[in-house]
């Protein structure tokens, strides 16, 4: 079994080509259409990104996605998930 070691570079090249490859699969999915809803829930979020629990809160912790919590519900702007795709965040 070969074993290879990741770099911080090789990190940030696999974050950029995620978040690039996210934001095609979002286009496609609903080009130019704006949600009925200003804030998603987290599930929507997940559902939204194709992301797991895990990986929404890690993205919560780490200052990647915004969020306010309301009586223990995290809530997320539509339009800071789109602003994240387009890297103007």
């Amino acid at each position: 079994m070969q074993i290879e070691i990741l770099t911080k570079n090789d990190l940030n090249q696999f974050k950029t080509e995620l978040l690039e490859e996210l934001k095609v699969i979002i286009s496609k999915a609903k080009p130019n259409a704006t949600p009925q809803k200003e804030w998603l829930k987290s599930y929507e979020v997940r559902k939204l990104l194709n992301i797991s629990p895990g990986t929404l809160q890690t993205m919560r912790v780490n200052g990647i996605i915004s969020y306010s919590k309301v009586g223990g519900i995290f809530y997320h702007s539509y339009a800071d998930i789109c602003k994240l795709l387009e890297g103007k965040k």
